[in-house]
């Protein structure tokens, strides 16, 4: 049976059902009461009819709220899914966030471990090159000391006479007075002299 027929089927049920209302209303009451005279065999009739057809409709509404409930199932179920699918994206959304997050803290946290290194490497190195540089100015100035002792004892002590025979001979009274031995370009050494 179609729909369509089973439409047609409720609308003559209610049909007869209404022609019932419309009978017990119509009736004619009995003289001197207020009850009402009805046509017992029509009004069953109709009755008998409507009652056949209930079973019908009452299938057909069945059935109807059946295919709505499965409906609302299905759709329910759908948004079920459409929401734990947006769940499901929001949290991997967030887990990235935080992925994105930790790997920026991290990536602070090395850096300035990098800078905190760099600037301990450049301070021990400074201090080394100090160290060195503070060595070498004591081994300077005690090297300067030498140097300069080494030039007053020269210009202190007179040269031995040259023997005869040596080269040079000994100075005479007309070479004028001893050159300086740094003009010269001999040098002289403390361990020269001894």
């Amino acid at each position: 049976m179609s729909v369509q027929e089973r439409q047609n089927e409720a609308g003559d049920t209610e049909i007869l059902l209404r022609r019932v209302v419309d009978l017990v209303n119509a009736a004619p009451k009995m003289p001197l009461s207020s009850t009402v005279r009805l046509e017992k065999d029509e009004l069953l009739e109709l009755l008998h009819e409507a009652i056949q057809r209930l079973p019908d409709e009452l299938r057909q509404a069945r059935w109807l709220l059946r295919e709505r409930d499965e409906y609302l199932a299905k759709v329910t179920r759908e948004g079920d899914d459409i929401l734990a699918a947006a769940r499901e994206r929001a949290e991997r959304i967030v887990q990235r966030t935080e992925l994105v997050r930790e790997a920026q803290r991290l990536s602070r946290r090395i850096m300035e471990e990098a800078n905190d290194e760099a600037r301990r490497l450049r301070h021990e190195a400074e201090d080394y090159c100090d160290q060195k540089l503070a060595t070498f100015e004591i081994v300077l100035e005690r090297t300067m000391k030498t140097v300069q002792a080494g030039r007053e004892k020269l210009r202190v002590t007179p040269l031995p006479p040259a023997q005869e025979g040596e080269l040079g001979g000994p100075p005479s009274p007309s070479d004028g007075p001893p050159a300086d031995p740094m003009q010269s370009g001999e040098v002289f050494f403390d361990q020269d002299l001894g």
